[in-house]
């Protein structure tokens, strides 16, 4: 229950540091802990759609300061240790299978990639 803890705790630092614009989201999540927790890997969703959401981020200034409010929520959440809401929990479950793996380097890395881009 503790390593749970921790491991939140950790995840909330890092979404804060990618707010505070100190880690890029990249770097936030290679860092995350490698968990089945739903609350972790919804913080990791949401840090992939803040990521993949900079031109709207950019174009429209109220998207981007509620993007940020929720992120902060999550983030704030999580420092205390505490599981995200299901409602948020459920935002990303339904489209969502666990996270992403950072790339293996060597030969095992390729072809592991190379299976799952083609859907073995």
């Amino acid at each position: 229950m503790e390593d749970l803890k921790n491991n939140r705790k950790l995840t909330g630092r890092l979404v804060l540091a990618v707010l505070t614009e100190r880690k890029s989201v990249r770097e936030a999540i290679s860092l995350f802990p490698e968990t089945k927790d739903k609350s972790i890997e919804c913080a990791y969703h949401a840090l992939i759609h803040y990521e993949a959401d900079e031109d709207l981020r950019y174009k429209n200034f109220e998207y981007r300061e509620e993007q940020d409010d929720y992120l902060e929520f999550i983030a704030q959440t999580l420092v205390e240790g505490k599981e995200l809401p299901r409602n948020i929990i459920a935002d990303y479950e339904e489209y969502y299978k666990g996270m992403a793996k950072p790339w293996q380097k060597g030969i095992k890395g390729f072809f592991k990639e190379f299976l799952r881009f083609i859907n073995i």
